[in-house]
């Protein structure tokens, strides 16, 4: 080994060292916050306004970190080859030494030993390498910002205009982090990373679908409005015209109740239309997030989505979106009901949810029916329609008639179930005045707040 590989190894070392210490700053940068650095400018600590600046516009000051960190590892890396090359003979064992030799060094030194340091003591580094990181930043000037924007052109898509490094996974760790150390509780760690994934949410995923709406048809009267509402427990109710796929407004109970009150006639002689208001339309394939935003500055509480095809694929709420993040909202009114639960006169109340093989083996009967495996799913498909409460069918000798409601959509959850001592006909209505509709394939959609 002559002189110059004795220099050319030193110089790998003070590489590695400086990438070591870039490591550290960068992840010391991540960890500090904006409002953390203001704090410590406040407190008089050195380098906090410069620690300040450099948060304002981290992405520009972590890019250029990045940029003389990797040079420093690259170039290590070929300064130790060139030494490899010299002393050892076979070629394997050169590219075996070269290359195994920096991979534990940069994993060490760099990888592990520097970041764990940096997130120690974040606070610290950051402060003590906040004024180098400004300079190398004036320094290099535009060069990162011009790697990124070739980077971009070659890869396929849009890219990142601040450079994909300070990633949503990297927040996401934060955030774990910040759970295990206690500084945040579990629900609040789960609610920030639901804010994450309502950034890659649609609005079919969260919409209630059509087969679950419940909506009154324009000719319907405000008493017959008044009626589904009441009974529906829902109080903003699409209006349609020929179809679920034409629906021409939303009507509010509050609209109506303040008519009927001015004027009591209206009740019976003015229809649905004259009350309702405009439909906010949004497509099935928009950002739940997005979709947030807007509802919020519009002042709108229910949107009906549209399918690829136009047609009405389901409705959703403000109430839904919020859903994603805080968790299924519910009141006090809310009770899980009991699976089966048997009454004086025989009949038993049981779950909406009840499978349709249990109820035929509580009343002895044989249920065959492929399409459906729950309670509430055999009185759908017989009404036709959602049931609401009062909603009565019979079918396999069995009188079924829908009782109560939970949860903000308003379901049917209990059921009760008797022997059918009197034929009602396959699919008994649930009340001929109230405006549910009888399309086959839904029963429109409200939300009620």
């Amino acid at each position: 080994m002559t002189s110059d590989d004795v220099t050319w190894l030193a110089l790998a070392g003070v590489l590695i060292l400086v990438a070591a210490l870039l490591a550290s700053a960068e992840t010391a940068l991540s960890a500090v916050s904006r409002v953390r650095a203001e704090q410590l400018q406040r407190e008089g600590r050195s380098g906090a306004a410069r620690l300040t600046s450099i948060l304002a516009d981290a992405p520009r000051y972590l890019n250029t970190v990045l940029l003389v960190r990797v040079v420093c590892e690259i170039t290590a890396t070929v300064l130790v080859t060139l030494v490899v090359t010299h002393v050892l003979e076979p070629v394997w064992l050169r590219v075996l030494t070269a290359a195994g030799s920096m991979v534990v060094v940069s994993y060490i030194a760099v990888g592990v030993g520097a970041r764990t340091i940096g997130r120690q003591h974040a606070e610290r580094v950051a402060l003590v390498t906040a004024r180098p990181v400004g300079a190398l930043t004036a320094v290099l000037g535009p060069l990162p910002q011009l790697l990124i924007l070739i980077g971009n052109a070659l890869t396929p898509g849009r890219g990142f205009r601040e450079g994909p490094f300070a990633t949503e996974a990297e927040l996401r760790h934060l955030v774990d982090l910040a759970e295990q150390s206690r500084v945040i509780e579990s629900v609040e760690s789960q609610m920030i990373h639901s804010v994450f994934e309502l950034g890659d949410t649609l609005v079919r995923e969260v919409m209630v679908p059509r087969t679950d709406m419940v909506f009154i048809e324009r000719h319907k009267t405000l008493r017959q409005l008044m009626s589904l509402a009441l009974r529906s427990g829902f109080s903003r109710i699409p209006v349609v015209g020929e179809g679920l796929d034409d629906i021409i407004g939303v009507a509010y109970l509050k609209d109506v109740t303040k008519r009927v009150y001015d004027r009591h006639e209206a009740e019976t002689t003015e229809r649905v239309e004259t009350v309702m208001r405009p439909s906010f339309f949004v497509p099935d394939s928009k950002p739940a997030a997005e979709l947030m935003r807007e509802m919020q500055a519009k002042r709108m509480h229910v949107a009906i989505v549209i399918d690829e095809y136009g047609g009405t694929a389901g409705l959703v709420t403000i109430e839904d979106i919020l859903e994603e993040i805080v968790g299924e909202i519910t009141d006090e009114y809310d009770v899980e009901p009991v699976a089966v639960e048997r009454l004086p006169s025989g009949a038993a109340r049981v779950s909406s949810r009840l499978p349709v093989d249990e109820l035929g083996e509580l009343f002895g009967v044989q249920i065959d029916d492929e399409d459906i495996e729950t309670v509430g799913g055999l009185m759908a498909k017989h009404l036709g329609r959602v049931p609401i409460p009062g909603a009565e069918v019979v079918c396999e000798g069995l009188h079924l008639q829908a009782e109560s409601l939970a949860g903000r959509r308003n379901k049917v959850v209990t059921v009760v179930v008797r022997p059918a001592v009197e034929s009602l006909g396959s699919t008994a209505a649930n009340g001929s005045d109230d405006g549910h509709s009888m399309d086959s394939r839904a029963s429109g959609v409200a939300h009620g707040t």
